[in-house]
């Protein structure tokens, strides 16, 4: 056992019991560097990362190959998810040398904290031109042996470059029409027309930019981007990358036509897509972005929530094979041979072909990734939906994929607001209940008067702020950044508007007090870590989305919507001071920064204020509530209850019309008419239904 066995990280205890002699990232390794007067080797990843594993088991779980990093190294070991400034600022380093980046990411460091070489996977051998791990680590003891001097100055020029780095504003006043309009066209011209999405091979579910291209043609009727959106929708849902027995998506393709996928499940992607294909729905009427939602977020619950209430991170590519052998996608692929053990001749004949399951196989050995490959027709729905049922029996006989189970503030946050939302659209009151549950986990757990308290080295007694993890039940040390705070509050907001409950509304303005207090910079920019966090090489900021929206533009969208439910002006200002960026990037970069379009939609519509007042056991104030919810409206907030409750600002001075429970509008200091007819409301709002 080394020291990460104290640790919370499922990653970190992975390695726990490595020969390496890992330490956890702390002021006491770089303390026990400078002593030792030997570099740091630091070494990041994550539980889920195929890569990871390879490397710990061809490299960090050989005794040769770790005497040799004990004795010439301290050796730092970070999970990614529970540090994610950490991870951003020596990433930055990494692709800024290289020209690229991933994980594993290795990078090696002086004592105080300085990159000087970097690297991602390394090979156990020499492979493909790349240096084998054993050499990298001999080379670098040498040079810090016998070039000491190089060495400084490497690391003192990497500092300075990236200190240079540092954002302004990026841009002078709100995003408007001209640069959505200039977004949407750089995106046509990156648009797959044959396969959907994005560019090429690997591709990424565009979450955060199908929700832009969603708004953009609610607010404008831009049919040209509606259909990107549900073109993409569509051949993903029919792809590989989307789990066909079992629902959720894989987190990316490995092609351009979305067939084979990295197997992996996170959190993050499929609490987006959820919100995604619901919206579809809600903007289309669209079947199968309304079955794919709802078994999306059945996935969710089955598989990711925890004895806690909470979301775990993620589900592993790799599990074992049958034969002892971990091997990615075993869990999901199938082979002609295994069908007919389970379905017989003739319904294994007729599940080839439904799902594309050949002899020559679509991925390793002969086996096939589960797609919908056909151009539609009749379909025995009965036969198809035996068939499904068998097989995801079957699999469950299978050795399941590891779960990562630590929770992650953000990425529950976008959870919260996607099941919430999918439940209220499909009168599944079970996947609210789940979204209030995994929100009472966040206040209770990672909301306490010690988070971060460890990270930061303030003093007891200070005000509440929010941890970036948990695991059973517990807190972690490590201090939220900026994409917790504004995807939380996001959930937050979310879950107010469906459940009419103003506690959620009243959490997500604490939050985001303290995004006023602690991220924001006098320009408007924001950066990713409290201007009390644990100081590293530079204060990472980045208002680019990666796999989920950046912090920077997820916190400018829930100031948004918390100013339209409380009128609060510094809110709205602050919101309005963060797009900057968008406008100055949208325009160039429009792929990278989708929630931030998506965000400034949002402020072009208004957003749009609707109240909902009545009894809360009256039909007719339901309906309206659940119609106010299906607005197709940029950003619409909802406020729903009993006139003059208190719940939420948007009712005060609201009463009932006639005695009937009614909806109120408004946009821009602009009201219409208050109605009792949830016909009216549907033509006001655009509903689809």
């Amino acid at each position: 056992m080394n020291r990460l066995a104290g640790t919370t990280s499922p990653y970190l205890l992975q390695h726990a019991e490595n020969p390496v002699d890992w330490w956890p990232w702390g002021p006491e390794a770089f303390e026990e560097a400078r002593r030792r007067d030997v570099p740091v080797l630091l070494s990041v990843g994550y539980s889920a990362c195929h890569w990871c594993h390879v490397m710990a088991s061809e490299s960090f779980e050989d005794l040769t190959t770790a005497k040799y990093m004990n004795r010439h190294f301290v050796n730092i070991k970070v999970d990614r998810e529970e540090r994610p400034d950490v991870d951003a600022v020596y990433m930055e380093a990494v692709q800024a040398a290289t020209g690229q980046g991933g994980w594993p990411m290795t990078v090696f460091l002086t004592a105080d904290g300085e990159p000087f070489y970097f690297g991602t996977y390394f090979p156990p051998a020499p492979r493909h031109g790349m240096a084998s791990f054993p050499q990298v680590l001999e080379g670098v003891s040498a040079a810090w042996t016998d070039r000491r001097e190089e060495v400084a100055e490497v690391a003192g020029r990497i500092v300075r470059e990236l200190a240079g780095r540092s954002l302004g504003h990026g841009g002078e006043g709100v995003p408007g029409e001209a640069e959505l309009s200039q977004a949407l066209l750089g995106l046509t011209r990156e648009y797959d027309a044959r396969h959907g999405g994005f560019g090429g091979a690997p591709k990424f579910p565009p979450s955060m930019v199908t929700e832009f291209l969603l708004r953009h043609h609610a607010r404008t009727g831009a049919e040209g981007a509606l259909q990107m959106a549900a073109d993409s929708c569509e051949a993903m849902a029919r792809g590989g990358i989307y789990d066909q027995l079992g629902g959720g998506f894989a987190r990316y393709s490995v092609d351009r036509e979305w067939v084979v996928p990295h197997f992996e499940k996170m959190l993050y992607d499929n609490a987006l897509l959820c919100r995604v294909y619901a919206h579809l729905w809600r903007a289309t009427g669209s079947e199968l972005a309304r079955r794919v939602a709802v078994e999306t977020a059945d996935f969710l619950v089955r598989e990711l929530r925890t004895e806690e209430g909470g979301f775990a991170s993620a589900l592993d590519a790799d599990s074992d094979d049958g034969t002892g052998r971990h091997a990615e996608g075993a869990y999901y692929v199938w082979t002609p041979e295994q069908l007919r053990e389970v379905l017989g001749e003739s319904d294994a004949e007729f599940a080839a072909r439904y799902f594309g399951v050949t002899e020559e196989g679509t991925f390793e050995e002969g086996a096939s990734v589960l797609q919908l490959p056909q151009d539609g027709g009749v379909v025995d729905a009965a036969r198809t939906e035996s068939v499904r049922a068998r097989l995801l029996a079957a699999r469950e006989q299978r050795p399941r994929p590891g779960r990562d189970d630590k929770i992650v503030a953000a990425w529950n946050g976008l959870a919260i607001a996607a099941l919430a939302e999918t439940g209220a659209y499909f009168d599944r009151p079970d996947l609210v209940e789940r979204a209030t549950e995994a929100a009472d986990l966040l206040v209770r757990v990672h909301l306490d008067d010690t988070a971060g308290t460890a990270a930061t080295g303030r003093a007891a007694g200070v005000a509440p702020r929010l941890a970036r993890t948990s695991k059973d039940g517990r807190s972690g040390a490590h201090a939220a950044v900026l994409e917790d705070y504004g995807d939380v509050a996001e959930g937050f907001l979310a879950l107010a508007s469906v459940t009419g409950d103003g506690a959620w509304l009243e959490f997500a303005g604490f939050l985001l007090d303290i995004v006023l207090d602690r991220f924001v910079a006098e320009d408007g920019a924001l950066f990713d870590t409290a201007d009390d966090a644990e100081q590293l090489i530079r204060r990472p900021q980045d208002p680019t989305d990666n796999a989920t929206p950046s912090g920077w533009t997820a916190a400018a969208g829930a100031l948004l919507s918390y100013a339209a439910h409380t009128g609060s002006e510094a809110h709205r200002t602050a919101a309005e001071r963060a797009l900057g960026v968008v406008k100055a990037l949208g325009p160039r970069v429009p792929r990278f920064i989708g929630w931030g379009l998506a965000v400034a939609e949002a402020l072009l519509d208004g957003p749009r204020e609707i109240a909902v007042v009545g009894p809360e056991d009256d039909p007719a104030a339901r309906e309206l509530h659940r119609t106010a919810l299906l607005a197709t409206a940029p950003g619409a907030v909802v406020a729903a209850g009993a006139p003059d409750s208190g719940e939420f600002p948007l009712l005060a001075d609201r009463p009932l019309v006639g005695g009937h429970s009614a909806a109120y509008v408004c946009r821009r200091f602009v009201c219409a008419a208050p109605t009792t007819e949830v016909s009216v409301l549907r033509r006001e709002l655009g509903v689809f239904e």
